[in-house]
Formats: structure tokens, sequence, C-alpha cells
């Protein structure tokens, strides 16, 4: 059965639960104890050790459908995380099979296969796949596979407190979602949309098994508006390949019938 998240950003209060869940269950360590400047936001990005970031968007436009006694302002929360793309990019390019697609319809890294080669790293179109500078092996969100093998919700669903991230079966997502969307709607907040939500929404992943519901462009969340897996236009590359390759031909035949007739 496909499983995944859907991750409502309208009621995502920034608590980061989700965060701690996952550094806890996985062990992850730290990322450092710094101001970044950047609002609330203390770990910036996904990474090797940060599997589930909270991003904080300040935005100097308001709403629709609230009011709020900041004028033209609104706050933008979202609890980020790898994507489990249909189509993986990092999967396919993978030399060693360490990244794998499990019974569950995620992707998994296998850490005692990857070999450290990176070249995960830039098949991921939303940059989420990193290694750690200590071991050179790739790592990502695995899903909670461990859990998931127990029964057991991924840690990050389990503890968000307002069920801003929903974790199940895909097609019962995609039902919430779309109501959710509807409701938000007739509520006046007309900019909620799905993102990534199946294949026809976003071809170039061919959908996502960990999608959202945002409300504003996806590049004010860092999301790319619309990603492709590289190997997608492997056809193209190769027929770019083949044109310019004739082309050549063409250029040298002609040059040597030139310089016959001259002669």
């Amino acid at each position: 059965m496909a499983t995944g998240f859907f991750t409502d950003t309208t009621v995502c209060i920034g608590c980061k639960a989700c965060e701690v869940a996952c550094k806890q269950w996985n062990q992850l360590p730290d990322d450092g104890f710094f101001f970044t400047g950047m609002s609330y936001d203390n770990t910036l990005d996904l990474g090797a050790t940060t599997w589930r970031h909270v991003a904080f968007v300040e935005r100097p436009v308001p709403l629709s459908g609230q009011s709020t006694g900041f004028g033209d302002f609104s706050w933008l929360l979202m609890s980020d995380v790898c994507k489990h793309c249909e189509r993986a990019g990092c999967l396919e390019v993978c030399p060693t099979g360490a990244i794998v697609r499990t019974e569950f319809d995620s992707v998994f890294i296998q850490p005692d296969v990857c070999n450290g080669c990176g070249y995960c790293i830039p098949a991921c179109p939303f940059g989420v796949v990193d290694r750690r500078p200590d071991d050179g092996r790739a790592w990502k969100c695995t899903l909670c596979y461990d859990r998931l093998q127990d029964g057991m919700e991924p840690a990050c669903s389990k503890a968000c407190p307002t069920d801003s991230i929903i974790y199940g079966d895909i097609d019962e997502l995609r039902v919430i979602a779309a109501e959710r969307v509807e409701t938000l709607h007739g509520r006046g907040v007309t900019e909620a949309y799905l993102y990534g939500v199946d294949v026809a929404n976003q071809p170039g992943t061919e959908g996502l098994n960990a999608f959202f519901l945002l409300v504003d462009e996806p590049e004010v969340y860092n999301l790319p508006p619309d990603p492709v897996v590289p190997t997608k236009k492997q056809l193209q590359s190769w027929a770019g390949v083949a044109a310019g390759t004739v082309g050549m031909l063409a250029a040298a035949v002609g040059a040597v019938l030139a310089a016959r007739r001259s002669s």
C-alpha cells in the first residue's frame, strides 16, 4: 500500500515538535546552536542531519479571509521533508542499488550499501539528499521505515499537535486534501491549492508521496515551481546529441566537397 504525508501548512504553528521527534527517533545529531537571523528558523534547510525542517516565512501580505492587528502581514509556516517522489531521481541514478522503493512506496537509502558517490544529490530536484561530512554517505528521511514495519506511524506526524502533518494511505490523503482546499476556499482563503498531489499536478516527478497544501507560490516556501527528475530528460538529451552529431558530419562533408570544387 502506498503511504505518505499530507502537510496542511495553514494549521502549522511552527512548534517544531516534528523536528524534535524526528531527531529523537532517528538519533540524529544537533545542527549546532547559533542564531541564523532568519526569523525563528534555526535549521535553515533539510540536510544529512535534519530530515524535518520547519520554515518560517514572514510576508508583508495579508492572508485572505483573515484579519490581524499587524495590518498587511502574515506568517507562512511549513514543515518540509523528503517528498518520496513517485519517480525518484535519486533512486534512478544510484549505481549500487543502495536506494530502494519500500513496500510502503517510500524511498529508502540503505546506509550499509551506500558508497558515498553522491550521484543522488544533484538528481534530487528538491535538494533533499545530503552527505554527512564524517562518513560521506547519503542520508535523508526514511519515512520512519522501522516504525512502519512495526505498525506505528512516523514520529513527526505522531508528534504534530495540530495535525498539520497527516500520515496515511495516499489515496485517502488526496481526498482529505481536496476537501480541505474546498473548505478553505469557502472561508475566503482562495489562494489555497495542492502542490505535488498527483502526476497531473506535477508531471516532472509524477506526483509526490509527501505533498502539501500551500497558500502562496512554491518559491515562497523554497520549493521549486516545476521540479523535474533529471532522468526524464535523457531522451531529449540524446536527441540533442544525435542532432549535433549529424550537423557536424554534414558540415564536414560540405567542407570537403567545397574544397574539391575549388581545387
